[in-house]
């Protein structure tokens, strides 16, 4: 998965568009190897904006065992590997509910009572991805997300973005942003990413803490120059559009994504030390627009 964030020393206005109805696109999105050692890089720091006007979010305030609301969320369903070679099926909402406590819940589980297929034949692992595409999507300003990841070797959270022309132009043309992306086995060290056209990826490395521990708090700041990622109100990431201003394609809608992958090209697969079920809590998801600053 991807991440993009944009920052700008101005404000930045907020769009949405919301189709009448909901559709779900099965998509493969690769992912390049990366090192699980970050090289520290010095970023120029940016002044975080304040949150002006709240344009959407979900609270997942359902009762017990509540699906994510059908008109913000649909899942994206399949065991194709998501051309990582995931090993999961990704299930029609039965590994996605709401616990009564605020939060959605997205569970990685080692079965498959359905006897489901995979790209490898049949399924060790059911889990959970669901989306924006077809009910929200936005153009600049501040995305966040209070979560608690899993753990566990094989276990691969994510909360990120990709853009909404995908189906047309494909990736990474559409461009894609991963605001928060973690491998179980290395739960104290959270990734945001950008990937575009040309090979452009650029990968961030927040301050090191235990996220299976508690939640936090992950932000985008998208402005028309600029992503900046946020930790627990902390930057730790930028990418100017100057930098590589041809392969921009931070400009335009973009959907979101939550979901929990199981093995991979990047964290590899689950092994005997991996406790199942994992499960990824999301207190809420909330997008803003910015103030100037």
């Amino acid at each position: 998965m991807l991440i993009t964030v944009c920052l700008l020393a101005g404000c930045a206005s907020a769009s949405t568009s919301v189709p009448p109805t909901s559709t779900s696109i099965s998509i493969s999105v690769p992912i390049s190897t990366r090192a699980l050692t970050p090289t520290p890089t010095p970023i120029r720091i940016e002044r975080q904006a304040t949150p002006s006007k709240l344009v959407w979010s979900d609270e997942f305030n359902g009762s017990v065992g509540a699906l994510p609301d059908p008109s913000k969320w649909s899942p994206d369903v399949g065991g194709s590997g998501w051309g990582n070679k995931q090993l999961e099926y990704d299930t029609d909402n039965k590994n996605a509910y709401q616990d009564g406590q605020g939060n959605l819940v997205l569970e990685a589980r080692k079965s498959n009572p359905e006897g489901l297929k995979c790209w490898y034949g049949t399924c060790q692992y059911t889990s959970a991805r669901t989306g924006t595409d077809g009910h929200f999507s936005f153009t600049y300003g501040r995305l966040e997300a209070r979560i608690k990841i899993p753990y566990g070797q094989g276990i691969w959270p994510a909360f990120w973005l990709l853009g909404s022309n995908v189906a047309t132009v494909g990736w990474p043309a559409c461009g894609e942003i991963d605001v928060a992306e973690d491998t179980g086995s290395s739960i104290s060290l959270n990734h945001a990413a950008i990937h575009g056209p040309n090979s452009l990826t650029k990968d961030f490395f927040s301050q090191p803490g235990n996220f299976a521990d508690s939640f936090h708090v992950f932000a985008l700041q998208w402005t028309p120059n600029a992503l900046s990622f946020f930790m627990d109100g902390i930057q730790y990431g930028i990418l100017n559009k100057v930098s590589d201003p041809q392969d921009w394609v931070f400009n335009h809608p973009f959907s979101i994504i939550l979901n929990v992958a199981v093995g991979g090209n990047w964290p590899g697969n689950p092994d005997a030390s991996t406790v199942f079920p994992q499960k990824m809590y999301v207190d809420y998801v909330r997008v803003y627009t910015l103030n100037s600053y």
